[in-house]
């Protein structure tokens, strides 16, 4: 297991730095970025971000009006059709854009579902894992002749939800006994593997690959909480007012880690790593991970484990029937 690079850097940045703060400087001009569920939430005020710093933005949304709607005036943003839960909507939007012929600079891996039912997308996988890690699997490697050599990142949107499970290998789509918060869990951890797998592979071309928990935001990601849970969980009260805002952060502030780790040059030369707070992150303490929502910083030794990434990336294969390192 490796965690040896997992130390801070000293990025100059923190937890309440918002996306403003951390692109102030840098130019993005003549850019092309890809932000999945770029026109809601966290999702939302990335894409504002960049096209504010001079990058085109591309869209895939599920909801290509609703998106186009959220998106309406802001400058040099496309929208197009996707569903990360559906692998064929996955691979006709990846060939509509190669047909483009552009080179993609940026790809963030941000939309997600969290706690969601027990639902079953395609051949019955298990939505969450299917839609968050699955889905971006797909995506990034068909989309990887348009990702830019010598330069480009790819960003995977984790979160500190990895800590509550490791991938359930003898059983990832849930069929025995489904738990949505350990499903979560799973699925956040495949996306830190995801990133950790796609740097060994991608690196040599000058690709590097990042995760990060963008921290605590109340978005439409909670839209499959009830009230009542989010009350027991101590985030809001009966009227829906938050409790304790401090510990929570504002979208702008959300957006931050994932622009950081987009973009800044502080990252150069680095990648496969797990970021938090707008630097890298350190290593979670033991017994940090609980199921009442306490769950401490860092990243778990499993989500930032080489040999189990590359056991997901077969996997991930074995599934989706795409490589683009084969």
């Amino acid at each position: 297991m490796s965690t040896s690079a997992q130390h801070k850097i000293g990025s100059g940045f923190g937890a309440t730095s918002t996306a403003e703060d951390v692109l102030r400087g840098i130019d993005l001009t003549g850019k092309l970025a890809l932000v999945t569920g770029g026109y809601s939430g966290l999702g939302l005020e990335t894409t504002r971000a960049l096209a504010g710093a001079g990058a085109r933005v591309v869209v895939p949304a599920r909801r290509p009006d609703t998106a186009r709607e959220a998106l309406a005036g802001v400058p040099g943003v496309e929208v197009d059709a996707l569903d990360l839960g559906d692998q064929e909507s996955v691979r006709v939007f990846a060939e509509r854009f190669l047909g483009s012929g552009r080179s993609l600079d940026l790809v963030i891996g941000n939309a997600g579902i969290m706690a969601c039912p027990e639902t079953r997308v395609g051949p019955g996988w298990e939505a969450q894992f299917a839609t968050n890690h699955l889905g971006h699997f797909a995506l990034v490697n068909r989309l990887w002749p348009a990702i830019e050599p010598g330069g480009a990142r790819v960003v995977s949107v984790s979160s500190r939800g990895h800590q509550l499970s490791d991938v359930r290998w003898d059983d990832v789509h849930w069929r025995r006994g489904y738990d949505k918060w350990l499903a979560y869990g799973q699925a956040k951890t495949a996306n830190s593997l995801f990133a950790v797998g796609l740097d060994a592979r991608a690196r040599d071309r000058g690709v590097r690959a990042f995760a990060l928990h963008p921290g605590g935001i109340l978005t439409p990601l909670q839209r499959h909480l009830e009230q009542r849970e989010m009350i027991e969980r101590g985030w809001i009260d009966e009227n829906g007012t938050v409790l304790h805002p401090e510990h929570f952060k504002t979208p702008q502030q959300g957006a931050a880690t994932q622009v950081w780790a987009a973009t800044s040059p502080r990252l150069d030369g680095l990648g496969g790593l797990y970021l938090e707070d707008c630097d890298v992150a350190e290593p979670a303490r033991e017994g940090t991970e609980t199921r009442d929502g306490g769950l401490g910083d860092g990243v778990k030794s499993w989500a930032v484990d080489p040999a189990g990434a590359a056991r997901l990336w077969d996997l991930s294969v074995e599934l989706t029937g795409v490589n683009a390192f084969a």
